[in-house]
């Protein structure tokens, strides 16, 4: 590994540490981890893309109500969500990288299986993301303050809406993104409580500020692509950026200190 340097010193003589430590990377290294994507996605091409068909088919299911009813704000309030649902999503993704790392064949079923058995975990993680979620929700319904009640807005509305709903939700997206960059990972990974988890990637996010600017860049890009396609895209780039995130944390945590979790011996 290449350009990195561990921070957050040994951990203490008893019990675990609260945070793992990390490694600094280089602004490059996100390019590292989409190769390493990549090749989990050829490693696996049918359960990774099963699961990416059922991202574009939530994705349909969720967009379809405020696109009958013609209501333009409340669909892009939904796909505004995805900053939060996106990483829950990804778990059986991480679950897949995770077999293919410990030398184990994955499955559908397995990686389904491994995701359900983190679900307690997963679900504190989500009451933490519920938290801010409400918080945004309401900082955004604040957002309509500006704007004339018409039922079929014009661009320059949509415009103003998108900056000024912009500006106030990146606050929320960046404290989302900071807690969601290797948290779930390192649960798929190590026998590890999610609070533990959380601000292990919050601190990692905070070192490596240049190559996490330019991951949060390729994220927005894909996502901005997937969405322009009808959500077509995001059967390819969704399981591609999961098994990235994966190797992600592989690259950047160490969390040795804790006990690696055994995979399910399922068929």
């Amino acid at each position: 590994m290449t350009d990195t340097e561990t921070n957050g010193g040994p951990p203490p003589e008893s019990g675990m540490p609260f945070v793992a430590p990390c490694r600094e990377v280089g602004p490059g290294a996100p390019f590292r981890w989409i190769a390493a994507g990549f090749r989990d996605l050829k490693a696996a091409p049918r359960q990774s893309l099963a699961w990416g068909l059922i991202v574009l088919t939530l994705s349909w299911l969720v967009s379809l109500p405020p696109l009958l009813l013609g209501n333009k704000f409340a669909l892009l309030g939904l796909l505004s969500g995805f900053v939060f649902v996106g990483p829950l999503l990804a778990v059986a993704l991480y679950a897949i990288s995770w077999r293919l790392d410990c030398g184990r064949a994955p499955s559908f079923r397995r990686s389904a299986a491994e995701a359900k058995r983190q679900l307690s975990n997963c679900m504190v993680y989500a009451l933490v993301l519920m938290v801010i979620f409400l918080v945004w929700a309401r900082a955004a319904s604040m957002v309509h303050v500006f704007f004339p009640v018409e039922a079929d807005p014009d661009w320059r509305q949509i415009a103003r809406f998108l900056t000024i709903g912009s500006a106030v939700g990146s606050i929320f997206a960046a404290i989302t993104f900071a807690a969601s960059a290797f948290s779930l990972p390192m649960i798929m990974d190590r026998q590890t409580d999610t609070i533990t988890a959380v601000v292990t990637s919050i601190n990692a996010v905070l070192r490596n500020k240049a190559a996490m600017a330019v991951w949060l860049a390729i994220l927005t890009v894909s996502v901005a692509i997937g969405f322009a396609t009808a959500f077509i895209g995001l059967v390819i780039l969704f399981p591609l950026l999961g098994h990235a995130t994966f190797h992600s944390y592989k690259d950047v945590i160490d969390a040795s200190a804790w006990p690696r979790q055994e995979p399910m011996g399922l068929p």
